[in-house]
């Protein structure tokens, strides 16, 4: 991780002002190193939101493995929440936990998948593309639900999307993931292409809806002993 991108100590007005700022700096084009392990993200809450608690887990990618990809390292950190819920500023809120988590890992992944949004964001910093710049790697945002954005109906098969629209700007893509299923969200966070992301998250997918690295990610910050106490809105 490089130096501090910035204070946390904000007040609402003044992280919405950086969201702006921020949002100019990430890159929206493929610059991604060969990628030898993924990791996946997600946030929770405990003690009513008092505790906010990453879980990250890092698979080793294989395309003869894919998408059962074995684990090479699971982290849950836990650390007081710096910020109250508010809207569109979920990142403020939950990234300085997952700084802690990845601070734990040995292994640096190239890819991380986040459970959240990416671009796809009223200020085009969702938690993902807010990560994503901390860490200087390539992120994805996979939603389970819509923040901004317009779309057309989506296919009914697996892989059929539609793209997410917002001020005439194409900011994510609506997904199909699983036949049957209510699609997903899926946004370039930094340092990758709408098309480059809806590839990895293709290729990650199991037998479910989410990608294994946000699936696994959701399963291990969802454990009984682990279960949040507060709702967690997209």
């Amino acid at each position: 991780m490089d130096a501090a991108l910035h204070e946390w100590n904000l007040s609402p007005k003044q992280a919405i002002a950086l969201q702006s700022q921020l949002a100019q700096r990430l890159e929206s084009h493929d610059r991604i190193d060969p990628v030898r392990y993924i990791a996946g993200v997600d946030i929770g809450f405990e003690e009513e939101g008092a505790v906010t608690r990453a879980a990250v887990v890092v698979l080793k990618w294989s395309p003869e493995a894919a998408p059962q990809l074995p684990v090479v390292k699971q982290v849950v950190h836990r650390e007081p929440t710096r910020m109250p819920y508010i809207p569109g500023l979920l990142s403020f809120r939950e990234i300085p936990a997952a700084l802690g988590a990845f601070a734990k890992l040995e292994t640096r992944p190239q890819l991380v998948m986040v459970d959240g949004q990416g671009i796809a964001h009223p200020r085009r910093l969702g938690v993902a593309a807010h990560l994503g710049l901390w860490l200087d790697l390539p992120t994805i945002g996979i939603a389970k639900s819509r923040l901004t954005g317009t779309h057309g109906a989506v296919g009914d098969a697996r892989g059929d999307w539609v793209p997410l629209m917002a001020d005439q700007e194409v900011i994510g893509a609506v997904l199909r993931s699983r036949e049957n299923v209510k699609p997903v969200f899926v946004s370039p966070g930094h340092r990758l292409t709408l098309e480059t992301s809806l590839e990895w998250v293709l290729r990650c997918l199991g037998r479910t809806k989410l990608p294994e690295p946000t699936r696994l990610a959701d399963r291990l910050a969802s454990r009984r002993d682990h279960k949040a106490s507060q709702r967690r809105l997209l």
